[in-house]
């Protein structure tokens, strides 16, 4: 974490004193802050990348299942935007589906490209559904153009954290005032980071926030492979995972959902990209 970006916490700093918070457990949830990069077609930062636009896959890899996104270009991106351990050059493209089927299915996927691998276009429409008139439409509406970078710093959304093998939530550990101090950040957040629809490290959000929709990626990653639906293995463990990116397009017909794209940080650093496990958050 810059200085820069410590210094940009101050509103929220001072809201959480102002409002009776002790210093020590302001300074102790300050000490979760990250660094993100928010990614979005307005503003002048630098591009970094696309939404949409011609799909190139290398040719050992197979038609995508879901509608492709946009490409990140990892060597435009600034030092230190991210605490992600990602590779320093290559593509990641992301591919989603903004909608959430309840079964806890995998509703996304990345892919690496190295740099200079050797690649083929693809059809943009060559994935699952994309033969339904609705499903068409909706990748009709996906975002189109530049993908600029802003850097920015991220605080916890979310106040509880859900159990392993329990059906109830505690609050963050070490932080009885999660709740309070997740309601201050709710309230200077505008004046601090940027606004943008996808999102690069940092903590999940979604439109409703308690629990860590981290969380419920891990869950849902796990119960997928218990029932042989997704690869192993899978720890259940969040702290073994993070927050690839998070995605809310805003879209027509698909208002207040985000798509969630996550990691366990051991897949992450050996570059398995294809144990990204994506959850998307819709409550239509």
């Amino acid at each position: 974490m810059t200085p820069e970006l410590r210094d940009r916490l101050s509103p929220f700093r001072g809201k959480a004193i102002a409002r009776g918070i002790p210093g020590e457990d302001v300074e102790r949830w300050l000490g979760l802050a990250r660094p993100c990069a928010t990614l979005g077609q307005g503003g002048d930062g630098d591009v970094v990348g696309r939404f949409g636009g011609p799909l190139a896959l290398p040719g050992g890899v197979a038609e995508p299942v879901h509608p492709f996104v946009g490409s990140i270009d990892l060597a435009a991106l600034p030092d230190g935007v991210t605490d992600l351990p990602l590779p320093s050059d290559g593509q990641l493209l992301l591919f989603a589906v903004p909608e959430d089927d309840g079964d806890g299915a995998n509703m996304g996927s990345v892919v690496y490209v190295p740099a200079g691998a050797a690649v083929e276009e693809r059809d943009r429409y060559g994935w699952a559904l994309a033969d339904v008139e609705e499903y068409r439409e909706l990748f009709g509406r996906f975002p189109q153009g530049p993908m600029r970078v802003t850097a920015d710093v991220s605080l916890p959304y979310h106040c509880a954290v859900d159990l392993p093998e329990a059906s109830w939530s505690e609050p963050l550990p070490g932080h009885p005032r999660a709740e309070e101090l997740v309601e201050v950040w709710g309230d200077v957040e505008g004046e601090i980071v940027h606004r943008g629809p996808l999102r690069l490290g940092g903590y999940a959000s979604e439109e409703a926030v308690y629990t860590d929709p981290l969380a419920g990626a891990v869950s849902c990653a796990r119960q997928q492979a218990e029932a042989g639906r997704w690869d192993g293995p899978v720890s259940d463990d969040v702290s073994d995972w993070v927050l690839l990116a998070d995605w809310s397009p805003g879209l027509e017909g698909r208002e207040g959902a985000t798509v969630h794209w996550a990691i366990q940080r051991a897949d992450l650093v050996a570059r398995r990209f294809e144990r990204v496990f994506t959850t998307v958050y819709w409550n239509p």
